[in-house]
């Protein structure tokens, strides 16, 4: 069974930058479809950014040209570079995978989740 265990969030200044990783255990992780999804307190998890098994990317419009997912398939890790924080960043970040071909940014199509991993940015 796939196990995902995140790192890198913390506290920076706005209009800074964090890279978030994804460490991924099992032998089927290059099959996978991986997100980054986010949450913060009294709203809904929402959908960062996407990348499929075929390394198609899908972002959701508000972090679009300042987020990059990507992933490194030999390392079995997901990373996310967030550059120009902006305090409406502030959020816990999840990722996330399917074995299905997915290219949606919508909670309920993932199954494999980690544990969150805290982003603050203050202005």
């Amino acid at each position: 069974q796939v196990q995902l265990v995140e790192s890198g969030g913390g506290s920076v200044q706005s209009g800074g930058s964090l890279r978030l990783s994804c460490a991924a255990s099992g032998y089927t992780y290059s099959s996978l479809s991986m997100g980054w999804f986010r949450q913060s307190p009294g709203k809904e998890r929402e959908g960062v950014a996407g990348i499929d098994s075929l390394s198609y990317t899908t972002y959701a419009d508000s972090v679009k040209g300042r987020f990059t997912i990507s992933r490194d398939n030999a390392k079995r890790t997901l990373y996310l570079q967030m550059n120009s924080l902006k305090p409406e960043d502030t959020a816990m970040y999840y990722c996330a995978a399917s074995p299905y071909l997915r290219r949606t940014l919508t909670p309920d199509d993932y199954n494999i989740w980690g544990q969150g991993t805290q982003v603050t940015v203050s202005s």
